[in-house]
């Protein structure tokens, strides 16, 4: 099947909204532009967040991060700050940062529907200085992320709930699981190399 000829895409933003419909005014205006105290109260209890980076290309990059409750740190109502720690080197996220700064992250506290959803101008601080002041546990890169906040709002609980995210009896079966190492070592096949 040739997917251009049996699929009708939507090419204006007014064929959108005839499907959309147009968001009511109370959702427009709870994005705000800086962090106030729910926010930070937010923060303060997530230990999850999904960082969404693009190249100057466009190609873009989701990369969960998961730390200690909290790790995620307010330095001002304009600015926050989370570590970089060690991992497999690829730094897609960092790469992508010093290419095209703009980021969006989705922060999540285990248990709750609601998430936290922030946009906004990323830097990487290597200010030993200031990485130390965050007393973060556990070793660093030496590298911190400082993004300065240009909207922040929190977003419906629809997907969480409908995708039973944090209901144990939904939940597929251990057993079931995709095999990740199959997956692994099948791609890298893929590719090329054969362990």
């Amino acid at each position: 099947m040739n997917i251009e000829q049996s699929e009708q895409y939507i090419t204006s933003i007014e064929e959108l909204r005839a499907f959309t419909g147009v968001p009511h005014e109370h959702i427009v205006k709870k994005t705000v532009a800086s962090i106030d105290p729910h926010i930070a109260y937010y923060l303060s209890l997530s230990s999850l967040f999904f960082l969404s980076t693009s190249d100057h290309q466009g190609r873009c990059d989701v990369s969960p991060r998961g730390d200690e409750q909290g790790f995620v740190k307010v330095l001002d109502d304009q600015r926050l700050i989370f570590p970089e720690r060690h991992g497999n080197r690829r730094a897609d996220s960092l790469l992508n940062i010093l290419e095209n700064p703009k980021v969006g992250m989705i922060f999540l506290i285990p248990g709750m529907n609601e998430v936290l959803r922030v946009n906004g101008h990323a830097r990487i601080t290597k200010d030993s200085g200031l990485l130390e002041q965050m007393n973060w546990t556990g070793k660093t890169m030496g590298l911190g992320i400082i993004v300065e906040v240009e909207e922040c709002f929190i977003h419906c609980p629809r997907a969480l709930k409908t995708g039973n995210a944090w209901q144990p009896e939904a939940w597929v079966d251990q057993e079931q699981h995709p095999s990740t190492k199959d997956m692994f070592i099948a791609h890298l096949k893929m590719n090329g190399i054969v362990l």
